[in-house]
């Protein structure tokens, strides 16, 4: 059995701002799962962490509530103080420490599942379901924009998402060019200043709250302020303002480059691209097998032992940090045969959604089923408006986001528009 070094400064080891890791978390992390199950490495900002790398060790340490997100669930203040070390390297000014690191990603017991059971009855499964006629709409008037050669990322993958997180929420139109460039400044993980980014969006969503109280609208800031729990809790106004941002910057950057990856691998597999044109009942199984095969979350954020807890013959002491690696467990051959190969026949497990591209346990994504959604309706649409679509370059650009696989850019010639529309 393995044990954890005896000091917290006693590792190098994998990092995941390595530039070589970035440049091609496919092999690298691939390397490390063969390597071992649980690998000591370093976090973000240098300090020791547990690479947990196999599909079955994820999902356990995933489904585990003896591994807390909030730091301050653990014994002593090491982790708490590891937590504020990458705060400050990231460049968040102090005062909105809670808005970042308090949201519903960084709590955990009864305070995660209040939170949890507050906002689910605003962001319930027929609000979702509902989405999707304006889901189709919007898709359908950004691919009415697009002729010639067109960048994928910019003109119709960023877009779409954040425009439909902003309505559902509730942010207006002249709102959403702050919510699209301040929302992915705060996501990345790269150093950087920050501050401005945070201070321009938690001033702006104060304000929507502020004016959603006195003239409520049909939004999920609105049904945010209204909901109580049984026993007639609310939300506080942090913790509003918290979930609305944690809500609306994760659920539009993701979803855009899930848009983004699942386009590149339709396009340089078009024995693929055949089997859904011709079944396109295929779809929903196809997103599945492309958040398998090339989502855009590589790794998931820190967890903390809140005991000593054995994982893959380690041992993780209390108060260490291990970080779960979804890219190398959704390409494990221990879980999946021939993993590397992109198969939207797949038969995936009979677990849920067969990856752990959205997380499992009591942290599993509230937006997975709007972003299934709309990665569905967006590819779904762009190959059935332009049938003879190609890649303008036969190599890409990778942003060198750090925990994060996101194209740059996606330049494509879009050929001859069928006609076809999903408004009609």
């Amino acid at each position: 059995m393995t044990t954890s070094p005896a000091g917290p400064n006693t590792t190098a080891g994998p990092n995941i701002m390595d530039p070589a890791l970035i440049a091609d978390p496919y092999g690298g992390f691939n390397r490390l799962r063969e390597q071992a199950p649980v690998v000591l490495g370093q976090s973000a900002d240098g300090t020791p962490a547990w690479y947990v790398t196999r599909y079955e060790e994820v999902r356990a340490v995933l489904s585990d509530r003896r591994f807390a997100n909030n730091p301050g669930a653990t014994p002593g203040a090491e982790a708490v103080s590891n937590q504020e070390k990458m705060l400050e390297m990231l460049e968040i000014p102090r005062e909105f420490y809670p808005y970042i690191s308090e949201s519903i990603l960084d709590v955990d017991g009864a305070d995660h599942d209040r939170l949890r059971r507050l906002v689910l009855r605003a962001f319930t499964a027929r609000r979702i379901n509902a989405l999707r006629p304006r889901v189709e709409r919007i898709t359908s008037e950004l691919l009415d924009g697009m002729t010639g050669v067109a960048d994928l990322i910019s003109e119709f993958a960023y877009p779409l998402p954040i425009t439909v997180i902003c309505e559902l929420v509730g942010v207006p139109e002249e709102g959403r060019e702050l919510w699209s460039t301040a929302g992915t400044a705060l996501t990345s993980i790269a150093p950087g200043s920050k501050g401005a980014a945070a201070r321009a969006l938690v001033e702006y969503t104060h304000g929507l709250v502020d004016r959603r109280r006195s003239r409520p609208a049909d939004d999920l800031i609105t049904e945010l302020i209204k909901v109580r729990d049984e026993g007639g809790d609310r939300l506080s106004d942090v913790e509003l303002v918290t979930m609305i941002l944690g809500l609306a910057t994760a659920g539009h950057e993701t979803t855009a480059h899930l848009i983004g990856n699942g386009a590149l691998a339709l396009l340089s597999h078009p024995e693929q691209r055949e089997l859904l044109r011709r079944d396109p009942g295929l779809w929903p199984n196809a997103v599945n097998e492309l958040v398998r095969w090339c989502g855009p979350v590589l790794i998931t954020q820190m967890r903390y032992a809140t005991e000593d807890v054995e994982v893959g013959g380690t041992t993780i002491k209390a108060g260490e940090a291990v970080q779960p690696v979804v890219v190398s467990a959704n390409r494990d051959p221990r879980a999946y045969e021939d993993p590397e190969r992109f198969d939207l026949t797949r038969q995936l497990s009979e677990r849920g959604e067969g990856h752990i591209g959205f997380g499992v346990g009591i942290h599993y994504c509230l937006g997975a089923a709007l972003a299934r959604q709309e990665c569905e309706v967006a590819l779904r649409a762009l190959f059935d408006r332009f049938p003879d679509v190609a890649l303008e370059a036969e190599e890409q650009t990778w942003a060198p986001t750090p925990g994060m696989r996101q194209l740059a850019s996606l330049p494509l010639r879009l050929g001859e528009p069928s006609g076809s529309r999903l408004d009609g």
